[in-house]
Parts: C-alpha cells; sequence; structure tokens
C-alpha cells in the first residue's frame, strides 16, 4: 500500500490508504477493532484488483485522528464524510467485525450509497452480557485505547433499530461467517441474512479472523463477487 492520505474532515483527520487502478470501481475496507487499514494487505493484491481500493484508519486507530470520542454512529458519518470528500457516489464496502457493524449502518443510513456490502464475522445487534474491557496496556499500542470501552459497550448494548432496520439495506450483500471457532454467536448470522433482503451466507471455519486465518479461501469466496 502507498503511504496514506490525510483527509481532513469537520473535527477529524482521517487516513485513507489508496491502491489499484484509477479508474476501477471504489472499495471501501473497514477493519475491526484495534486495528487499522493494513490489516487488509494479506488480501488485499488478490481481493479486488480491479478496484480503486480506499482503505482506511476509522478515528482512534492507526494514523488517523483520535478525538476522544468514539460511537460507531461517528464511524459511519466519518465514513460517508470521506466518500463526499472523495466524490464517491457509490461504493463497495468490506468490513470486518467493528468495521462490518459500521458498513451495515451506513448501508442503512444512505443504502443509494453502496453497490455491493460485504460483511464479515459481525455480531448481530442483540443485547448479549457485557464485554469485560482491560486497563490500557503499558506497552504502546497503534490505536487509542480509550476506544475500546464505548465501542464494547454499544456492540453489547447495541439499539434495536439496528435490528429493524436491516430491511432498508438495499445492496446485495455477502456474510462471511468464521464458523464454530469465531466468539462471534454464528446464529446471528443467519439471522442477519434472513433480514437483508439480498444476502447470501457462506462459512469458512476460520475463526474471527476469517481473511487473515484464511486468506486463500477469504477471496475465493470475496472476489467473485465483487468482480464488476
Amino acid at each position: 500500500m502507498t503511504p496514506p492520505l490525510m483527509v481532513d474532515l469537520p473535527g477529524l483527520s482521517l487516513a485513507c490508504r489508496e491502491s489499484g487502478p484509477a479508474d476501477g470501481p471504489p472499495l471501501v475496507l473497514l477493519h475491526a477493532l484495534g486495528e487499522r487499514a493494513s490489516d487488509w494487505d494479506v488480501v488485499l493484491p488478490d481481493l479486488a484488483p480491479q478496484h480503486r481500493v480506499h482503505a482506511l484508519d476509522l478515528r482512534g486507530h492507526g494514523d488517523s485522528g483520535r478525538p476522544g470520542r468514539y460511537s460507531l454512529e461517528a464511524m459511519r458519518d466519518d465514513v460517508l464524510a470521506l466518500l463526499d470528500a472523495h466524490g464517491l457516489d457509490r461504493v463497495d464496502l468490506v468490513g470486518h467485525s467493528m468495521g462490518g457493524v459500521v458498513a451495515y449502518l451506513l448501508a442503512q443510513e444512505r443504502p443509494e450509497r453502496v453497490g455491493r456490502l460485504v460483511l464479515e464475522d459481525i455480531p448481530a445487534p442483540r443485547p448479549r452480557p457485557a464485554s469485560p474491557v482491560a486497563d490500557a496496556p503499558e506497552e504502546p499500542v497503534d490505536f487509542d485505547w480509550a476506544v475500546v470501552r464505548p465501542i464494547k459497550a454499544r456492540i453489547d448494548r447495541p439499539d434495536p433499530r439496528w435490528l429493524d432496520r436491516m430491511s432498508a439495506i438495499t445492496a446485495p450483500t455477502l456474510l462471511v461467517a468464521g464458523g464454530p471457532t469465531s466468539h462471534v454467536p454464528q446464529a446471528g448470522a443467519a439471522e442477519l441474512a434472513g433480514l437483508i433482503a439480498d444476502c447470501r451466507l457462506v462459512t469458512i471455519d476460520a475463526g474471527h479472523l476469517v481473511h487473515r486465518t484464511r486468506p486463500a479461501e477469504f477471496v475465493a469466496t470475496v472476489a467473485p463477487f465483487l468482480a464488476p
């Protein structure tokens, strides 16, 4: 990947790494909690070679700003603002875990902006037991530790409207589940596949980190779906 472009949004600078042909159809990649755009490097060369890829560091992560204000809705709005800044009216969208939640929130809010949607091992938006949050580690990490608590709390206690609005997603959707070794309840994947109008569910028994653990299988599943 090339060095990041810094996109100045209101109150935030967002890092975006771009690759692929300049005239290719746009593809936006959204990483999981605690990751950054480079997490996609293992699959990027084969995932969408004909696309113009925009891999983001979401707020509080990587080279993006750390404003201290964190929510999934704010991340969704950041992505929309970046699309506007780049003049991208409609994009294909891939999100893993937290990034997948951001992706489906965007597809619910602005369905006309999403051409195709890939959701990798995402939790269904149903209440679940609170996830423990450790104290900040002594060693520096590549993200703002302050992002962890509010994001985990929101995933544990999601807005009930998120589930209700799955039917608002109009993009053809591919839901890639990680199978029984994932910590994400897999029954939720089947539920979401039934709520999104045009959705196909594929399970790759790789655990939560599907694209990192089984990159070849992930690419073989996702690349044909994204093919122009």
